[in-house]
């Protein structure tokens, strides 16, 4: 049965960056590290008109400098110059820019194929090695570590096991962590759009009176659309022909980037905050959506689970205590504590906030709008939120 220092159950975004956070220590430490994950990485980058992306902060690009990742991302990064918030049929909006904060960027959408491949043709087989196609089914834990069971009946043991497999973990639920699922009575609907006018890296969020939607920037002038309804809304869009469906986003969205001229393959699922109430166990970490998945709409949540990565790769690589002790993992959890919170607090606030109908809601936020965007102070604390750097001191 092979053995090793740490196994990353799930080679995702949020896996493959903790593996690359860890490389570098690792390789000095003599540590063995094995990916699990069941979609095998392709050898090259394909380009696709329906390719789903992520919006990274700038706070991000800032964590993948440090691993010297950032300058291959960017290649295909689109930078968000401005953001435009406002709310439908009322005089409130709001104007973020990174000329005004002083940054090249407010934030940045990639797609995540690229930033995927960025990510696996980092890794070096020497020190991390790659179990692809293949699935964790059972977990159990050892005194010294965790025992792993794969699909095709093998096993392995480690001395710490991170659990990345995403929101709907049946791992977590096989090892009794309870999660606090709070359903926000909404669906997604994500697509990609073209517009008629040039995007020029501005990325817009909307509120309406069904819902937020957000619009961002993508290359070759496209736009990741995230239009957030009721479940039987969504469906209904859903079925709807893309001229239809063009014209009813075009009335929502009205025409700041003039006539809306294509719309790629459309997708939904139902939205909800899901926290996991245990993330550290002694050997084990929870971790990225299998700790806590939050609304799309602000943007934060694959940059808090990357914030999270950095942090855990930091701990575990300044600790000298044996691998998976946990102390160690008690001071990442609490160096984590407090920007979660407040992120996922963050996250939380604006959704309600912008899916309330209540007239004194509704009014109270057009004016927190206004106020937004004519206190600087406001607008700057509003921006480093977006940007990622309103929760930590160090980044």
């Amino acid at each position: 049965m092979s053995r090793f220092n740490l196994a990353i159950v799930g080679g995702g975004l949020v896996g493959a960056s903790l593996a690359l956070a860890l490389q570098a220590g690792a390789k000095a430490r003599g540590w063995k590290i094995v990916l699990i994950e069941p979609f095998a990485p392709g050898d090259t980058y394909q380009p696709s008109y329906d390719a789903r992306s992520s919006a990274l902060s700038f706070g991000a690009r800032q964590i993948y400098e440090r691993l010297g990742l950032w300058q291959q991302i960017s290649r295909r990064a689109e930078p968000i110059l401005k953001i435009h918030v406002s709310d439908k049929g009322r005089f409130g909006a709001a104007h973020l820019s990174s000329m005004e904060e002083g940054v090249p960027a407010l934030g940045y959408v990639v797609e995540n194929a690229w930033l995927g491949q960025c990510l696996w043709q980092a890794l070096d087989k020497d020190v991390i090695s790659w179990r692809v196609p293949a699935e964790v089914t059972q977990m159990q834990a050892l005194p010294d570590g965790y025992q792993l069971t794969l699909n095709d009946e093998t096993q392995l043991t480690c001395d710490l096991a991170v659990l990345a497999d995403g929101g709907r973990s049946s791992l977590r639920e096989q090892l009794g962590i309870a999660v606090r699922h709070t359903p926000y009575d909404q669906s997604a609907l994500i697509a990609n759009i073209t517009p008629g006018d040039p995007h020029g890296g501005e990325a817009f969020e909307r509120f309406t009176e069904n819902g937020p939607m957000a619009l961002l920037p993508l290359p070759d002038n496209r736009c990741a659309l995230v239009w957030t309804r009721t479940g039987d809304d969504v469906q209904r869009l859903m079925a709807l022909d893309d001229r239809s469906f063009l014209e009813e986003l075009q009335g929502v969205f009205g025409f700041r980037l003039g006539a809306l001229k294509q719309v790629g393959v459309r997708h939904s699922y139902p939205l909800a905050l899901i926290e996991a109430e245990e993330q550290i166990r002694s050997h084990l970490v929870v971790l990225g959506n299998a700790a806590h998945s939050l609304h799309p709409i602000a943007g934060q949540g694959f940059n808090l689970s990357l914030r999270d990565a950095a942090s855990l790769a930091e701990a575990l690589l300044a600790s000298n205590a044996p691998l998976g002790e946990l102390s160690t993992l008690q001071v990442y959890r609490e160096r984590q504590r407090v920007d979660q919170k407040l992120t996922v607090g963050f996250s939380d606030q604006v959704t309600r906030l912008f899916s309330s109908q209540q007239s004194v809601v509704t009014a109270g936020r057009n004016l927190g709008l206004l106020g937004l965007d004519l206190l600087p102070s406001a607008k700057s604390w509003f921006a480093r939120q977006a940007m990622g750097l309103g929760t930590r001191s160090d980044v």
